[in-house]
């Protein structure tokens, strides 16, 4: 379903409006002639949420350098 695209694709983006604008703007570049526009969002949604399972990759914790007394 489409819901659960876009609750996945908000893992990615920083807020709702914002996804609406990123995702319809990426909808009109992607779309090709003869297809269904919702199949295109979708798609577009799609990427998105591949793009927030990459951000979840955990970052390796830094660690303090000690002073030399």
């Amino acid at each position: 379903m489409r819901s659960d695209l876009v609750f996945d694709a908000m893992a990615s983006v920083s807020g709702r409006f914002l996804l609406t604008k990123l995702v319809s703007k990426t909808t009109r570049r992607l779309h090709k002639p003869n297809t269904r526009i919702q199949d295109t969002a979708n798609a577009v949604f799609g990427h998105f949420q591949q793009i927030a399972v990459v951000r979840r990759v955990p970052q390796l914790k830094t660690v303090p350098l000690r002073r030399a007394s």
